[in-house]
C-alpha cells in the first residue's frame, strides 16, 4: 500500500510544540517530506534532528510577514514544491478578559491569527502556481462552546475560523483546499501537569467535554492528516472539532 502522502511537501508551524510534533510526525509516517518552523529555536533543532537529515526548519516569528515569506521560500528551495501547510503556531494567554493587558491581547493575536495569515498569504502563489494544495490550520473549539476565560484567545482562533471559510471559496477552483482542525483541552505536558496540581480551572474545561479527558496529540495530528490528503479533495470551508463532544453540530 503506497504512502498516502508520498511525495508531498508540508510546512508545518508551530513544529516545536507538542501538537506540532505529533502532525509533524504523522505527516513523515504519511510520507511527506516535512519543513518545520517555530519561534524556540533549540527545540526546533533538537525537534527537526531526531526525524532525520531531510527535515529542514526555520526559526522566527511568523507573526512577522519577511519571516512567513523565508519559511515558504525553504520549502520551495529545498524541495522544489509546496503541497501542504499546517497552521499549528499559536498559543495565547488565557486570562478573564479585563485581566488582560494591552501586551497579552497583542501577543495572543499575534500568535494566533496573525501568524496564520502571513503564512496562507506566503504560501498561497506556489499553490496556484501548480494547482493543488492543501491548507489545514488549528482552531479552537473553545470558540464555540465559549469556554471560561478564553475571550480574547476565541478572538483570535475565530479569525482563524472566518479565515477558513473566505480562502475556501476563493481559491477553490485552484484545486486547493481550506480547513481548520477545532480541538478541545489537549494532553500537552503543560495540561498534565496542571491536571496532576489539581487546578480548578482545568475542572472547568474538562466539565464541558462528555468524553470526560483531553485529546490526545496524535488525535488532532490524525484528522490533520486527512485533511491534508487527497482523499479530503472534496472537503473545504470547515472547521471539524475534535473535541469529545463538546460541542455537537
Amino acid at each position: 500500500m503506497s504512502a498516502p502522502l508520498g511525495g508531498q511537501v508540508a510546512v508545518v508551524t508551530g513544529a516545536a510544540s507538542p501538537i506540532g510534533k505529533a502532525i509533524a510526525r504523522r505527516l513523515v509516517d504519511d510520507g511527506a517530506k516535512v519543513v518545520l518552523a517555530d519561534v524556540d529555536e533549540a527545540a526546533l533543532a533538537a525537534f527537526a534532528a531526531s526525524l532525520g537529515d531531510d527535515a529542514p526548519w526555520l526559526a522566527g516569528d511568523l507573526s512577522l510577514e519577511p519571516t512567513a515569506v523565508a519559511l515558504m521560500d525553504l520549502a520551495k528551495r529545498r524541495f522544489g514544491h509546496l503541497d501542504i501547510l499546517v497552521n499549528n503556531a499559536g498559543g495565547g494567554v488565557i486570562l478573564p478578559f479585563l485581566k488582560h493587558t494591552p501586551e497579552t491581547l497583542r501577543r495572543t493575536l499575534d500568535r494566533n491569527i496573525w501568524t496564520c495569515l502571513w503564512c496562507c498569504r506566503a504560501a498561497l502563489p506556489l499553490m496556484i502556481e501548480q494547482n493543488y494544495g492543501r491548507i489545514v490550520s488549528i482552531g479552537a473549539d473553545s470558540v464555540r462552546n465559549g469556554l471560561a476565560d478564553h475571550a480574547a484567545y476565541n478572538a483570535a482562533k475565530g479569525g482563524v475560523h472566518g479565515l477558513t471559510t473566505g480562502l475556501a471559496r476563493e481559491f477553490a477552483g485552484y484545486d486547493i483546499t481550506v480547513n481548520t482542525v477545532a480541538p478541545c483541552m489537549v494532553m500537552t505536558p503543560m495540561v498534565a501537569a496542571a491536571m496532576e496540581a489539581r487546578n480548578p480551572l482545568i475542572d472547568k474545561f474538562l466539565a464541558v467535554i462528555p468524553k470526560g479527558r483531553p485529546a490526545a496529540c496524535d488525535e488532532v495530528a490524525s484528522m490533520t492528516a486527512y485533511l491534508a490528503s487527497r482523499d479530503a479533495a472534496f472537503v473545504t470551508g470547515q472547521v471539524i472539532s475534535v473535541n469529545g463532544g463538546s460541542t455537537m453540530l
